[in-house]
């Protein structure tokens, strides 16, 4: 007579990522998964979290030895926006993987119980898997769009890919004395840094240590780049990207003052495209934006169709929600002070603060 089939447990747990080889593990899950993405990594997650001063965690359950669910979290800590456990920090993206046919009520609740463990009041899941419901869980949908598409067999195909008002800026910007960089070593770094220093205190938004930009390239190694375009030598748009699964997603750019005269924007963006494909990307991932901001209109003049992304929130019985939306109207006040700042004071300020944002 046979043995009764008696089905395997599994196990909901953090893991030490401390261990190479248990990171090695997450890397492996989320090269295979087919949701997964740059910020599911642990160069992303666990990077992002030391350059910051916060804590990264590793959410597993695992049957029979095998990982069958992940979460990325970063346990983030600001005296601005209080505390918040981000899938994932700093990211556009992240949130719950699951294997097919696997039921990810586990992981939720666990994920509240981790929460409610280190007194923290609020959660974040940008994509994933997300809860059904539930107390205290709040889903949002079409708040913000995702951009992205393939890019073109050939460089004047890219080019005659892009709308005709587009294409005309990125026609002029070729006619500039513009010159194009590319690189990760330290005179790449530090371009890119002033660049961004001066490009996010004139929106009003303090600048992340560059610990973090750091941090993030040497953790994706070959996988990210600076690109940066100079005039008469002189940086004046620079943009750090990440490669994952064929997608090229150009995640922290920007330009000084100059850069719109110049063109600069749409020269960075155009090599970019060119740059990305010769070293084998095939898609063009510009990343996410609030519905109808002005960088939303920015990427649909490009050709981009918006991608509504949904999100899942969670606030702590009695617990207020957690504001951190730049469009509110404490934080939109906030935003005008912080663009007259001189350029010394908010590059001082802002990483004290933005470490905190998440």
């Amino acid at each position: 007579m046979n043995a009764p089939f008696v089905p395997t447990v599994s196990e909901v747990r953090l893991i030490d990522l401390r261990d190479a080889d248990k990171r090695a593990r997450l890397e492996g899950f989320v090269a295979r998964h087919p949701q997964g993405t740059p910020f599911h990594r642990p160069a992303w997650f666990v990077s992002v979290a030391q350059a910051t001063g916060n804590e990264a965690l590793a959410l597993v359950q695992e049957r029979g030895g095998e990982i069958i669910a992940f979460l990325p979290l970063d346990m983030i800590h600001s005296p601005v926006f209080g505390r918040l456990l981000a899938s994932t920090g700093f990211a556009v993206g992240g949130g719950l993987l699951v294997n097919d046919r696997e039921d990810p009520y586990a992981m939720f609740a666990a994920l509240e119980e981790l929460a409610r463990r280190r007194s923290c009041p609020a959660i974040e899941l940008r994509g994933g898997v997300l809860p059904q419901g539930g107390a205290g869980w709040t889903i949002k949908t079409e708040a913000h769009c995702n951009f992205a598409r393939p890019l073109a067999a050939d460089d004047e195909a890219q080019l005659t890919a892009i709308p005709r008002k587009q294409r005309a800026e990125v026609r002029r910007s070729l006619g500039i004395d513009l010159t194009i960089d590319v690189g990760t070593a330290e005179v790449d770094r530090a371009a890119h840094y002033s660049v961004l220093c001066q490009s996010y205190r004139n929106l009003g938004t303090p600048i992340f240590p560059r610990a973090l930009f750091d941090a993030v390239i040497d953790g994706f190694g070959a996988d990210a780049d600076i690109l940066t375009v100079r005039h008469e030598g002189r940086a004046v748009a620079s943009v750090l990207s990440v490669y994952h699964q064929g997608a090229v997603m150009p995640y922290w750019g920007g330009g000084t003052w100059d850069a719109r005269r110049l063109r600069a924007n749409d020269r960075m963006y155009y090599e970019l495209m060119l740059h990305a494909r010769r070293r084998g990307a095939s898609v063009f991932d510009f990343g996410r934006s609030k519905t109808h901001s002005g960088a939303y209109h920015f990427k649909r003049n490009w050709g981009f169709e918006p991608e509504p992304l949904t999100y899942a929130s969670w606030t702590a019985p009695g617990t207020a929600a957690r504001e951190a939306d730049p469009a509110s109207a404490k934080l939109s006040l906030q935003i005008k002070l912080w663009q007259r700042l001189p350029l010394a004071v908010a590059n001082r300020l802002g990483p004290v603060i933005a470490r905190g944002i998440g």
